[in-house]
């Protein structure tokens, strides 16, 4: 009988330890959603701020520093994009097959310059 008893034991145990850890990933997982839902309300909050100091509809006095950090951000948004637009334009267009297998763009330059 103590076999069946301690089997049980270290079975109800088990089944609490299982018990309390789905509980807990359970919690985890409901903050998360709340930290989500948190950040999303923030980033409309400040969506909505930005708006309003653009249509002179809220004074930015009080934010002026965090819209100076935006506006600088945008800048260099539109100075990364018109840089990569550059790069695009300036890199030659090549065959796909180059671009595949460039081992074989290789070889066909060194057989024009052995012919």
């Amino acid at each position: 009988m103590s076999i069946i008893r301690s089997m049980t034991s270290r079975a109800g145990r088990m089944a609490g330890d299982v018990k309390g850890s789905v509980r807990r990933a359970r919690l985890e997982g409901e903050r998360r959603l709340l930290e989500r839902r948190h950040r999303a309300a923030l980033e409309a909050l400040g969506t909505r701020a930005y708006e309003l100091i653009g249509d002179n509809r809220l004074s930015a006095d009080a934010l002026t520093p965090e819209v100076a950090e935006v506006e600088r951000l945008l800048m260099e948004i539109d100075a990364a994009t018109a840089a990569m637009k550059r790069d695009d334009a300036e890199v030659p267009l090549e065959r796909s097959a180059d671009l595949a297998f460039p081992m074989a763009a290789d070889n066909e330059e060194d057989d024009t310059r052995t012919e």
